[in-house]
């Protein structure tokens, strides 16, 4: 009888592996996809309740009550990783699938689509929930005050500030299920869970899913006298909350935060591993490739940024990405890329 073979998988085995979990995730019904995004939203927002209730009142030094506050806050990801959830910043994973083929672009879209709105709807009603269970009173209010405070750092952020944390904070989310890709029992997926949760809470970046329930939370909790007495009380003087509004959430907050997140777990962490375990390349296809990617970011283009060159732009990109030259022009990545009739075609 064979021994259970239990040692972790390896990067390029992890790449492989993904890629064919994109598949599987984009042909997910709509039931299914919404339902299990629901559920995501809530079990971030779990991380999120244990967080606010242990870290208001540590007492500790600020690195210390940090360290802690992202332990318990791995929480949420591992009931997403291990109960089941689809967590929006987590798919992002699915890029490795897409430009394998594995995923096509129309289900790509739809499930970061539902993804999304599921995680918030879920977010929302566990506000809700949490709201009426009146938990935020607890310790007189300060609790409440905790959760009303964070929500105002988080709208107070600058764009570009906010977009940046966010590219970094998905980095570390999408490192833990990268990791629990490559684990295989419940064990080594939490312990892969904690350190990089624990390091992007602890650091301060930004989650979208996370901020989900953050920030509106706050903004019921602006309506509680209590709760505003204690914000003063804890930060020693009146604090400005008047810019704490669903306008500023949506502006200065979900929207450069969301974007990051794309930025960092597709770009940062799906593509650059695939192009290292999934895709052989020359140094032709490279550079092509950094070339359209640079192009595709910043859409920047020094005669004219008309949706006509944008739309050239994105199809440069996939169609690098996909291992295919435009039709127009064809440009071949190496002898072996071009099809063998065509090459007999022009033998003497």
């Amino acid at each position: 009888m064979s021994e259970p073979f239990v040692d972790a998988y390896a990067p390029a085995e992890i790449a492989k592996r993904i890629s064919a979990v994109a598949g599987k995730k984009g042909a997910l019904d709509f039931y299914r996809l919404f339902v299990l995004a629901i559920l995501a939203g809530v079990f971030i927002g779990f991380g999120a309740i244990f967080y606010t209730t242990v870290v208001h009142d540590t007492g500790l030094a600020l690195g210390l009550t940090k360290l802690l506050g992202g332990l318990v806050f791995s929480l949420g990801l591992i009931l997403v990783v291990l109960a089941g959830a689809e967590l929006f910043t987590g798919n992002m994973l699915m890029v490795m699938g897409y430009v394998e083929g594995s995923v096509g672009t129309s289900n790509l879209l739809r499930s970061w689509t539902l993804a999304y709105i599921g995680n918030f709807a879920g977010s929302l009603l566990l506000v809700v929930l949490m709201f009426y269970s009146r938990q935020w009173a607890v310790n007189d209010s300060l609790v409440g005050a905790k959760a009303l405070a964070i929500a105002n750092a988080k709208v107070s952020m600058p764009f570009a500030v906010a977009f940046v944390r966010g590219i970094l904070a998905n980095v570390l989310v999408c490192l833990a299920v990268w990791l629990c890709i490559g684990a295989r029992t419940t064990t080594d997926k939490i312990i892969a869970i904690l350190f990089p949760i624990t390091a992007f809470v602890a650091a301060g970046f930004e989650h979208c899913v996370a901020n989900m329930y953050f920030v509106p939370l706050g903004l019921m909790l602006k309506g509680e006298p209590a709760v505003v007495s204690a914000v003063a009380v804890a930060a020693g003087g009146p604090v400005d909350l008047t810019g704490l509004t669903w306008g500023s959430f949506f502006v200065r907050n979900l929207v450069p935060v969301t974007l990051g997140n794309m930025v960092g777990g597709g770009l940062f962490v799906g593509l650059a591993y695939w192009s290292v375990y999934l895709r052989a390349f020359s140094f032709r296809s490279l550079y092509k490739l950094a070339q359209v990617g640079f192009r595709l970011v910043f859409f920047v283009n020094p005669r004219t940024l008309s949706p006509r060159r944008i739309a050239r732009n994105l199809s440069d990109f996939y169609a690098v990405l996909r291992g295919r030259e435009r039709p127009a022009r064809p440009v071949p990545r190496d002898l072996t890329s071009i099809p063998t009739d065509v090459r007999e075609e022009k033998e003497p």
